[in-house]
């Protein structure tokens, strides 16, 4: 008799990519055991050889489930979704399914990649703060301007999708860089909402195993 295995999450507390699928582990109530990957100590513990092994990008997150081993969040998060559907993450309506697909891959492709910690590196130290905040800025004016059309109260009406667990994360990214959000009122409004809801709470990498003391909640 095969035994079923927990999924073990390969994660960084403070990456936007790990939280997102913390998020979507939560919200469906999905039990796994976490494996820190510190991006920074040893001059990055995501390019030794033995994490390359789990994921050849040598980025978190990883996932191993069902027998699988994934990497991407989104692509994570939608499997999750088709096999755990329960709740919907990416809603049956083909319209607002392709709404939460554009806002996901807005912030995704479009944003946080332009901020992360290996292009900052090599940016310089002395430009990486008005780079970020440069980036940021020009993709949350889209954002902001995208999610008129859209939001109700979440990103997509007013239901918890996809969407929502990509905003969060570069909400938190954009004030780690002293972005102003006084401009992106939905913005604002949307991550505030999220906040509030416990599998985010859950979610928050002030609040994982392997975030330093001094950050903790």
């Amino acid at each position: 008799m095969s035994v079923l295995l927990k999924p073990v999450l390969y994660s960084y507390f403070r990456s936007s990519c790990s939280w997102r699928v913390r998020i979507a582990l939560a919200l469906k109530g999905i039990e796994y055991d976490l494996v820190p990957v510190n991006l920074i100590k040893d001059g990055g513990q995501q390019l030794g050889s033995d994490y390359r092994k789990v994921n050849p990008m040598q980025q978190v997150p990883a996932l191993t489930i069902d027998g699988l081993k994934l990497s991407q969040s989104l692509a994570i998060i939608q499997y999750l979704d088709e096999t755990r559907p329960t709740p919907r993450l990416l809603p049956q309506d083909p319209k607002k399914r392709a709404q939460v697909r554009m806002i996901s891959d807005h912030i995704v492709s479009g944003i946080q990649p332009l901020q992360n910690l290996a292009v900052l590196k090599q940016v310089g130290e002395e430009k990486m703060v008005s780079w970020a905040q440069h980036y940021i800025t020009r993709g949350f004016q889209a954002l902001e301007q995208l999610l008129q059309d859209t939001a109700g109260k979440y990103c997509v009406e007013d239901e918890v999708s996809m969407a929502d667990l990509c905003l969060v994360p570069q909400v938190y990214n954009a004030e780690r860089f002293k972005v102003d959000l006084t401009p992106y009122p939905t913005i604002t409004r949307i991550n505030q909402a999220l906040l509030e809801l416990e599998a985010f709470k859950q979610a928050h990498p002030s609040r994982q195993p392997d975030t330093p003391p001094e950050m903790r909640a």
